[in-house]
């Protein structure tokens, strides 16, 4: 039967309701793979590991569950830390599970297969935390560790290595089951101090991040009640409704926003860092700031609080709203205002990306998912000119950054909400650091549109070196054609130079039998 360490492993993930991994079979981790069918777990190939993880992220952004990555040994797993490293940096819940070297042979330099140092110790230092097991049991019990901890706090990646010998050491247990974690609100007298500043409050203003994106309900009737403007953090996307009169949109970046904030006397900041990676040099400050967070660590990062709400974003927000008393406060126009002001604000910097991004608006449903790149039709265009109505629908990673994240991230999101209609919006630049994703895209026969804009190499930085005066250099880079590329792997290619013709293109490529590569030439 074969029922080994392997099987502890797979039969844990069962159990706890996984459906679906990621990764790349190898000599090492056969006997993880052996046991996946068998437990209604299928096994998404993706064409590098990196890849891999970045598509379990996004997995676990668009559906809010864990996603699941296998890797080999040694550069298998090394090929997978960056994604490992976004998505600490983003906050999703990603379980790395890697083979090790046998026990008793670490860090002997034997020169054995996939032989490194110390690659658990490595990816401890990028992730929440990494355990190398020793025996079966202990495999199973950190299977159920990485899924309580995600569930109990702040999700963040974890890595789990398993020896190889106690992948194949025969096993008699039982799988793990999951644990029932009920997050709690903050605490009563909190939020009664909290309730009367915002009560209080003339110009309260809101700001959510990725720890609100389940509490959109929440949220949106708290600013009702109060009038309060909302803007969001870029994981925040959608928190609430971007048609919505008081929304601002993703916008914290920009000075009409922060000078807002600072004169807001009921400042609430819901599960948000403030990172500098969302501010871009600004800050955020208020005349009285009440601060929402599951972590404790993030109550006073970046922007010091009045107020401090240490809780679960939606039942806080939700008692919040409770303590109020009923009557809303009317619309006084600070929102759209406001909104106005942010993108004027943003159109300097975006120019063509806001039309390329009208235009996806246009032709992608309601209900589908965009998956963007660190690629400036991403950062200056969809961040604010893509408007969502509701979170976890946009796929990016803004503070890690990481270029190659869009077309796994899109094969991801496709994967895990089958029916969806998804699209990915990239530039040249960063479709040619993931592009054999592709492939796995015409595998799958996922009706992806693939918009790459072609600016002909790095424009950001191209620019950047100009603004310090320095030569052109290393920036200028020739692309392929990416449409005759497309159709050589398998999927459909087109061409455009005109922003008019990008909601056809993207109509017919929803409604094609697998993905198309749309070859946007901006130069």
């Amino acid at each position: 039967m074969n029922r080994n360490g392997g099987a502890a492993v797979v039969e844990t993930l069962a159990a706890h309701g996984v459906d679906t991994v990621f990764g790349i079979p190898g000599t090492h981790n056969l006997e993880l793979y052996r046991h996946l069918s068998k437990n209604g777990i299928r096994a998404i190939t993706p064409r590098h590991e990196q890849g891999a993880g970045y598509a379990a992220g996004a997995y676990a952004w668009v559906t809010g569950r864990p996603g699941v990555v296998v890797t080999t040994s040694g550069p298998g797993l090394t090929n997978a830390m960056t994604a490992a490293a976004t998505a600490y940096a983003e906050s999703q819940p990603l379980l790395v599970i890697s083979p090790g070297m046998p026990t008793g042979t670490e860090g002997r330099d034997l020169g054995q297969l996939h032989e490194a140092k110390n690659t658990s110790a490595a990816m401890d230092q990028l992730v929440q935390w990494s355990r190398r097991v020793r025996s079966a049991d202990e495999a199973a019990d950190a299977v159920a560790d990485a899924f309580a901890g995600f569930a109990a706090g702040r999700p963040r990646p974890v890595h789990i290595e398993i020896p190889v010998d106690v992948l194949e050491q025969q096993w008699t247990g039982a799988p793990r089951t999951p644990v029932d974690v009920t997050l709690p609100p903050a605490d009563a007298a909190s939020v009664s101090r909290a309730a009367d500043v915002l009560s209080k409050a003339d110009r309260p203003l809101v700001i959510a991040g990725g720890g609100a994106v389940d509490a959109q309900a929440e949220v949106t009737a708290l600013a009702e009640r109060l009038g309060a403007p909302v803007a969001t953090t870029v994981n925040g996307k959608g928190v609430v409704a971007e048609s919505h009169p008081l929304s601002v949109g993703a916008s914290i970046r920009f000075p009409a926003l922060q000078e807002a904030a600072a004169d807001s006397d009921g400042l609430l900041l819901i599960g948000t860092e403030l990172g500098d990676s969302d501010l871009w040099g600004g800050r955020i400050r208020g005349r009285t700031v009440i601060r929402c967070d599951i972590d404790a660590a993030q109550l006073h990062k970046n922007c010091p609080a009045d107020h401090v709400l240490l809780g679960d974003a939606r039942a806080t927000v939700r008692a919040l709203r409770s303590a109020l008393p009923d009557d809303a406060a009317p619309d006084s126009g600070r929102a759209a205002t406001l909104r106005a002001h942010c993108r004027e604000e943003a159109l300097p910097d975006a120019g063509i990306h806001a039309e390329i991004n009208t235009a996806l608006r246009q032709a992608l449903p309601a209900a589908g998912v965009l998956a963007g790149d660190s690629s400036q039709v991403t950062y200056f265009g969809s961040v604010h000119f893509f408007d969502m109505p509701a979170p976890r629908r946009f796929c990016y990673s803004p503070g890690f950054a990481t270029l190659g994240y869009g077309l796994p991230a899109g094969l991801g999101a496709a994967i895990a909400l089958p029916g969806t209609p998804v699209a990915i919006l990239l530039g040249d630049g960063a479709m040619m650091f993931a592009v054999q994703e592709l492939a796995t895209l015409v595998q799958h026969r996922l009706p992806v549109p693939v918009v790459v804009v072609d600016s002909g190499g790095y424009q950001e930085i191209l620019d950047q070196e100009r603004s310090r005066d320095i030569a052109p250099i290393g920036v200028e880079l020739n692309s392929p054609d990416f449409a005759a590329l497309a159709v050589a792997m398998g999927a459909r290619g087109e061409r455009t130079t005109s922003v008019a013709d990008l909601p056809d293109l993207i109509t017919s490529a929803l409604g094609a039998a697998g993905p198309t590569v749309i070859h946007f030439d901006i130069r």
